[in-house]
């Protein structure tokens, strides 16, 4: 009886060492590691949570994200936006809440979409994005910046340094920032 719990003992071991040595435990990183962006400014709390994919010298926007397409805005789960006060996207009214994040990536600007359906997935089987235009709450159109530095992680933050309160995304050689106001 001794040498059967020796034994599975020793089973279990080599099932776990193995998990956490061929996914994504202690020796592999994720491909896409799940990340959240925050900024709490006195009583208004607005956190971002998605995936983050690697340029991995890959082209990114018109190739590996088309121009012109919706994008999940990261990879994997669908890009997650949730404010606990009413914010004013350029002008246009986003009630408080949690909304999926989609982007349309274009060369000189990008559509950005706070859509109230909530989401499993950022794509379907064939790829596709899980999104349904309408559920968009807000759609705005801003600017597409060229970087001088290659951002080689897929990176949303805030920017408040002005008091001009700032959602910024950067990726490869481009970034883009949504104006938001309390």
């Amino acid at each position: 009886m001794k040498k059967f719990i020796y034994l599975l003992i020793l089973v279990v071991i080599g099932v776990v060492g193995y998990q956490f040595s061929t996914s994504t435990g202690l020796f592999n990183k994720p491909l896409s590691p799940k990340d959240t962006a925050g900024i709490k400014i006195n009583d208004l709390n607005v956190k971002v949570v998605y995936n983050r994919p690697s340029k991995r010298d890959r082209d990114v926007f018109g190739a590996l994200v088309p121009f012109d397409k919706v994008w999940r805005t990261g990879a994997n789960e669908a890009t997650t936006f949730e404010t606990n006060h009413d914010l004013s996207i350029k002008g246009v009214k986003l009630p408080k809440g949690k909304y999926t994040l989609w982007t349309v990536p274009k060369a000189d600007n990008w559509k950005v979409m706070f859509n109230s359906k909530q989401y499993d997935w950022g794509v379907n089987e064939k790829m596709e994005p899980n999104w349904d235009p309408n559920f968009d709450v807000v759609e705005v159109e801003v600017p597409a910046k060229k970087l001088d530095k290659t951002v080689e992680q897929f990176t949303v933050a805030f920017d408040n340094s002005t008091d001009d309160l700032k959602m910024t995304m950067a990726w490869d050689n481009v970034k883009i920032e949504v104006p938001l106001k309390d």
